[in-house]
């Protein structure tokens, strides 16, 4: 991959989120099923969201803040003067009136900035974001066998939002990185679920490579069919060894749509590469232009959220966590809540964070596939900050706190009611300790031996011994202050 250090790489990242709403973007259809209903296709439709002639379109209110606040969260200029509305024209079976409701030479959100952490590389990079605007998804097509497609318009007209950022990403691990910590800020301000298996969240890459110190910009390349943050990385990684290889042998390179086989590691020509123009923008005749009032930008300022990064500091500078867990904990807004509630029922944050993010992360990882998350364990957070001080007490041994987190994490019963009843608190009597200690000396001179002439692999041999006559639950520092003392005799 030598040919590649020749050249620099600029990326530029796109990212269509579907916001979490009741409604549709211009018409009152449900965007998801009801509670206990099956998603039937084509069930949650109505003339609006299937272009039927003569409807006329309602901006949902909601969809509109959340674009505004997401634009806040990433420093963007909130337009207040005029927003206008847009026919985005093509023509694709997905898009029942032949046109796409979207928003183009005046966007909602405009020149914001992201400050990106990138573990992969050690630092962090400012990316700039050119625009946050709204449009309206299309419908979904499904391929099925003996050449036929399906169409199912529930997902038309779901409420979208497109997040543009400028061409400062300069490799595929920055580009992972910028989709990972928007993802996060979109999940923190509640703007968009962020589930890029569920396709709640869809993210495309253009590449192109330049020589290095040239800084006009070579020829792009669009990446689709992106289901994760690794496929993303490992898309940009392929575009970049290919443009590299093109450029360095005189091949020409064209501007096209390519798509990402997962299975094969590679990307498949698609298409020739639209223009803006070819588009055929034009104001769509049925929407006024919108005009968001100073005062409510204000009013939703005031309400953002304290979002990833100022938590992640916030967590190093005050609780003193490291910067590593601190990352851990904030990646998911449920863990990082739960995780305070911990500390607040009265648990050190130390103790707590290695808690949460270890052991209680560990279970909630066996239930990802049933979509489990933190806020929906039914063990209270206060509940485990009870365990949590009865280890750091020693009242439990970490050994039996751990079996008795894994009892109470989907019973949500009293970790103090189980220990109790299951007598697992430990053994703290000193006597008691000293006794068995000898009992065990005793009953193993040989290995006594052996210890005192210098195989010192000999100790833990004897430590089990102990902690096997109390069941497990004799006190592991006054077993090895005990165990010393005698050896020492």
């Amino acid at each position: 991959m030598a040919v590649a250090t020749a050249y620099e790489t600029v990326i530029g990242i796109e990212v269509h989120a579907q916001l979490r709403t009741a409604s549709k973007m211009f018409c009152g259809c449900a965007t998801a099923p009801a509670a206990g209903e099956t998603d039937e296709p084509n069930s949650r439709v109505c003339p609006v969201c299937l272009g039927m002639p003569g409807t006329l379109p309602v901006i949902n209110r909601r969809a509109v803040e959340l674009v505004m606040l997401t634009g806040l969260a990433l420093e963007c200029h909130v337009e207040t003067e005029a927003v206008r509305f847009e026919r985005k024209n093509y023509f694709y079976p997905d898009l029942p009136k032949g046109y796409q409701i979207s928003q183009y030479a005046l966007p909602l959100c405009s020149n914001g900035r992201l400050e990106v952490p990138v573990p992969a590389e050690g630092g962090s990079v400012s990316i700039g974001i050119t625009r946050a605007h709204l449009e309206e998804d299309t419908a979904r097509l499904q391929h099925g066998g003996r050449g036929h497609t399906l169409v199912d318009f529930n997902r038309a007209g779901v409420p979208l939002m497109e997040i543009v950022t400028e061409p400062d990403v300069r490799s595929p691990a920055q580009a992972r990185a910028y989709g990972e910590t928007l993802r996060d800020i979109l999940r923190y301000i509640g703007a968009s679920d962020g589930d890029m298996e569920t396709g709640s969240m869809r993210i495309e890459g253009n590449i192109s490579l330049r020589p290095m110190g040239s800084t006009g910009f070579g020829t792009k390349v669009e990446v689709k069919n992106l289901n994760s943050f690794r496929s993303l990385e490992r898309a940009m990684e392929y575009e970049v060894a290919r443009h590299a290889e093109a450029l360095a042998s005189g091949e020409r390179l064209s501007q096209e749509t390519r798509g990402w086989d997962e299975d094969t590691g590679r990307t498949i020509s698609q298409r020739s590469k639209e223009e803006a123009n070819d588009y055929r923008y034009f104001p769509e005749p049925d929407l006024p232009p919108l005009r968001p009032s100073p005062t409510w930008v204000a009013e939703l300022r005031a309400v953002l959220p304290e979002l990833p990064a100022a938590r992640r500091e916030r967590y190093v500078t005050q609780l003193g966590l490291s910067a590593y867990d601190a990352g851990v904990l904030t990646a998911d807004l449920q863990l990082a809540d739960y995780f305070e509630a911990v500390v607040a029922a009265g648990a050190s944050a130390k103790v707590a964070a290695n808690w949460v993010s270890g052991e209680f992360s560990r279970l909630l990882n066996q239930h990802a596939a049933e979509g489990l998350r933190a806020g929906d364990v039914q063990l209270r957070p206060e509940h485990l900050a009870e365990l949590v001080v009865d280890v750091d007490d020693g009242h439990v041994s970490a050994t039996n706190a751990k079996a008795v987190l894994a009892r109470t994490f989907a019973s949500g019963e009293s970790p103090r009611a189980v220990i109790e009843r299951e007598g697992l608190a430990q053994v703290r009597d000193t006597g008691l300790i000293e006794r068995e200690v000898a009992a065990v000396l005793a009953e193993f001179p040989s290995q006594v031996a052996d210890y005192r002439g210098g195989k010192q692999q000999i100790y833990g041999f004897l430590v089990g011994q102990v902690m096997k006559r109390t069941g497990g639950r004799a006190d592991a520092k006054l077993v090895n202050q005990e165990l010393r003392r005698q050896l020492a005799e």
